[in-house]
């Protein structure tokens, strides 16, 4: 598979909450990087960052505005929505569900190795999602 086909159904497969197919496309040794200080090594700390998000947000899905493949790398710049209606895991804690929608703009960098995603850098405003959570004070 090329890196493109691999972005796609990973892409397809975390919309559909296929979590399996998901799966499949990780390295058994791959890490997470996230904002906040989240990081995890191995496939199964890597699903569950992922897993995370979805239990969070049960109607999550992500549209990506732009996807750019060097080598073994891509960069995807996209959109996370969703509707808070589960508990989010975050490193300060658990977050009860709010009832609120979000839309969160995110940079990602995946590495690839082997036809596996290998490394997963998110990157996102955490401060606009906490606002949207209705969590912090709007800035002005």
């Amino acid at each position: 598979m090329t890196i493109r086909e691999i972005f796609d159904k990973s892409t397809t497969a975390f919309n559909a909450h296929d979590m399996a197919g998901f799966a499949d496309l990780i390295a058994d040794d791959a890490v997470v990087r996230a904002p906040g200080g989240l990081s995890g090594t191995g496939k199964q700390a890597c699903l569950q960052f992922f897993e995370g998000w979805l239990t969070a947000f049960p109607d999550a899905r992500v549209a990506v505005r732009d996807l750019y493949i060097c080598g073994d790398v891509a960069v995807e710049d996209g959109t996370f929505t969703g509707t808070h209606t589960g508990i989010l895991q975050s490193p300060a804690g658990d977050v009860p569900p709010t009832g609120s929608k979000v839309s969160v703009d995110y940079l990602q960098t995946i590495r690839h190795r082997d036809g596996k995603q290998a490394a997963f850098d998110l990157m996102y405003d955490r401060l606009q999602l906490l606002e949207q959570l209705g969590l912090s004070p709007v800035s002005a």
